[in-house]
């Protein structure tokens, strides 16, 4: 299974109008809350543990005195009736070293915490820190600029002022393994370290299907001719709010075009190669993504199918 994927809450959408019930829900205490520092979510015991890691699942009552006023406190879903939250505690100072939460655990990445979290604690921890990301970023209104209001459990923002109301929404991304014979094609983002190689990857624009926008990056990235565009599976990337869409994809040509604004290089990487890397053995120079990303289910699926 890929990280963050396998949620195991049941988001009941239907009960976050419900006010009263929401409210109800954040002071039971058989309730669940996890605060999140500046993204980061709250993981129980000392940073040097070894992994898995525990999600920092706490009572109401512990972390709340920390977060703003108007902090987001997001409903997350329900898990054999009892409620789960995340709250936004970035306000807070040093949290996990002074205060309620002092000696309980500490504040992690949420990349390097999905890898070390069991899978359905990940995919809550996913879900969380892509609503309280979005909250950070749409306090305002888009049509009028004037501050909006959270509602429905954090699942809407209300203007105000002009009764716009704003919604999350999630970013369709095409991630593609183009492969030719015994070779597929990786690249090494711009941003990445040297000898680092992924799937090529990009936005989804209006108007356009998976297939076409698998063929378009390829041909704008590397400059390659596409045929058939397979689906693999999906996978909701939290960076901010993504969602990753696998595809396989047969290169019809061979010679590379590398568009250098988005790629420091691309390169044809053989079968056995992508093999040994995938199962753990050192190349020299050479290194794919880990397993918290589609990009090396991708290229383990095609490596070893």
């Amino acid at each position: 299974m890929i990280p963050f994927t396998a949620n195991p809450l049941d988001r009941a959408s239907e009960k976050r109008a419900d006010a009263a019930w929401i409210e109800a829900r954040r002071r039971d205490p058989q309730s669940l809350i996890l605060p999140l520092w500046r993204l980061e979510p709250f993981l129980l015991g000392a940073e040097t543990s070894a992994p898995p890691a525990e999600l920092g699942l706490l009572r109401p009552g512990l972390c709340e005195s920390m977060a703003a006023e108007d902090a987001p406190c997001i409903f997350l879903g329900l898990e054999s009736g009892r409620a789960y939250f995340a709250l936004d505690i970035s306000a807070a100072e040093a949290p996990a070293e002074k205060g309620p939460l002092a000696g309980l655990g500490h504040f992690r990445d949420a990349r390097a915490a999905a890898q070390m979290l069991p899978l359905g604690d990940a995919a809550i921890m996913g879900q969380a820190k892509a609503m309280i990301d979005w909250h950070q970023r749409h306090g305002f209104c888009a049509r009028c600029g004037h501050a909006t209001q959270s509602m429905d459990a954090g699942y809407r923002r209300l203007c105000p002022s002009c009764k716009a109301e704003h919604f999350p929404r999630t970013d369709p991304v095409v991630i593609m393994l183009a492969t030719l014979g015994e070779e597929c094609l990786v690249g090494r983002g711009r941003q990445f370290p040297r000898g680092m190689y992924s799937a090529l990857a990009g936005f989804v624009e209006p108007s356009e299907t998976i297939e076409e926008a698998v063929r378009r990056e390829l041909k704008e990235e590397a400059g390659i001719e596409t045929g058939a565009v397979t689906y693999y599976t999906t996978q909701p990337w939290p960076f901010p709010s993504s969602l990753m869409i696998g595809c396989f994809a047969q290169a019809l040509t061979k010679e590379l075009q590398v568009d250098e604004s988005e790629l420091a290089e691309a390169r044809w990487l053989d079968r056995a190669t992508a093999r040994a890397i995938i199962s753990g053995e050192r190349v020299e120079g050479l290194w794919l993504p880990p397993p918290v990303a589609i990009a090396h289910h991708l290229i383990k699926s095609w490596a070893t199918g």
